[in-house]
């Protein structure tokens, strides 16, 4: 039987924004984001980038697709999308995979709506429609400009001002996904063909990134649109690294009269360490503060600590290669403009809900306690939960009977704090 493939071109060149598909909204890389978007959706089979460039290859392979190489003469500036798509359909019948129907996603819509992009692959492949497009519903009335720039109406009659209610609506296209029939496209060469039809999608979604400023308008948006979609809370990652002021405290500090500083910490917090400990979940408390007391505290908890770090993300990159964990299976704990670099390194960028701007901005993740106040224990909740779920997937799969792994860690004894 065919395959639904979506195919996702991410070139490696962009002018406006330099690098633009690996840059990130809500903490997840833009190719990475519709990679995820394709694997969600239950209509689609296989998910494909096609690209010249060996970082979004690298990234998009990590986030589960397959990858088709682009050649140069097909990445340029001037390059057509259906020329990319057709190359990679191209190599798709060279690996023997038989393609029926293709969902093109372009990677520049981060906020695509996996459910609009199954509703559209069933009307085509139900045969209703050859191609389906993403579009928002508008009732705006639309100018251009004509001779000598003067302002003339498209939709509507000039003298006429009809209520919304007494207007029949047009379609914007969003660009985040067309739907072709496979055999129809390669005859027509390009996305609309035969019977057309469109999947309507939340307004809030429709941006499309092509410039800074709509990129950071989609990181500001990402904070509610991630948010609301989002309701699996688990985190899943082999290591957890936090900053301390304002994750292990709330960013206070008191000063007696010897100049001697102390700061309040949770409880709690001191649980959710012991628990990963526990689990081999391998912790590190990473902080530019030279204070003893960062110390002193990751003494009571019982992991590693590297403070008084001038270059926070260098001192982290060394410390996953250490461990040999990749960055992309660390999440990282921050709250202030100090700890952006290393949100901007790891897999899942975190953030306490008090975080500066920035910081919330650059998160996959905002959790629900402030720091001080359970934000670690919050996080470690999160990423337990995550490898519970493994465990008991990996059980089911060895049926019943079976017996549950060894830990590759030794466990640690629970810290009484």
């Amino acid at each position: 039987m065919s395959e639904t493939v979506a195919i996702i071109p991410a070139r490696g060149g962009s002018k406006g924004i330099p690098r633009k598909n690996l840059q990130r909204v809500g903490g997840v890389p833009l190719v990475a984001r519709a990679v995820e978007a394709a694997r969600t959706c239950p209509a689609i089979d296989r998910v494909v980038v096609t690209t010249d460039d060996a970082d979004i290859a690298a990234v998009a392979a990590e986030w589960g697709a397959q990858i088709v190489e682009r050649p140069a003469d097909l990445s340029g500036d001037e390059a057509r999308s259906e020329t990319a798509l057709l190359h990679a359909l191209d190599t798709l019948e060279e690996r023997k995979v038989d393609v029926g129907v293709v969902a093109f996603l372009q990677a520049t819509s981060p906020f695509i709506d996996a459910e609009a992009l199954a509703a559209a692959v069933q009307l085509v492949r139900s045969r209703r429609r050859d191609s389906v497009f993403s579009a928002v519903e508008t009732y705006g009335f639309l100018w251009e400009k004509g001779i000598g720039d003067a302002a003339e109406p498209i939709n509507h009659e000039i003298d006429v001002r009809p209520r919304r209610q007494d207007r029949e609506p047009h379609y914007l296209e969003t660009g985040g996904f067309y739907v072709v029939r496979a055999a129809g496209f390669r005859a027509a060469q390009h996305r609309f063909f035969g019977s057309v039809g469109i999947a309507e999608v939340d307004p809030r979604t429709a941006i499309e990134i092509d410039s800074v400023h709509e990129l950071e308008l989609a990181r500001r948006l990402a904070a509610v649109i991630d948010r609301d979609a989002r309701a699996d809370r688990a985190i899943a990652v082999d290591a957890v690294v936090t900053d301390f002021d304002g994750v292990h405290t709330d960013d206070t500090a008191r000063v007696d009269q010897n100049g001697l500083e102390s700061v309040t910490v949770s409880r709690s917090d001191g649980m959710g360490v012991s628990l990963l400990r526990a689990a081999g979940v391998p912790f590190l408390i990473l902080s530019t503060e030279a204070n003893p007391v960062v110390a002193a505290r990751a003494r009571k908890l019982g992991v590693e600590v590297r403070q008084a770090a001038a270059d926070k993300a260098a001192v982290l990159r060394q410390w996953a290669d250490d461990q040999r964990i990749a960055l992309s299976r660390v999440a990282y704990l921050g709250n202030d403009v100090n700890d952006l670099a290393c949100l901007e390194l790891v897999g899942w960028p975190v953030a306490v809900p008090d975080a500066h701007p920035l910081v919330l901005s650059a998160a996959r993740v905002v959790l629900d306690r402030r720091g001080g106040e359970g934000a670690v224990r919050d996080l470690a909740e999160r990423v337990l939960a995550s490898a519970s779920r493994a465990g008991t997937a990996r059980r089911a799969a060895a049926g019943p009977g079976a017996r549950g792994e060894a830990s590759d860690h030794p466990t640690a004894p629970l810290e009484a704090s």
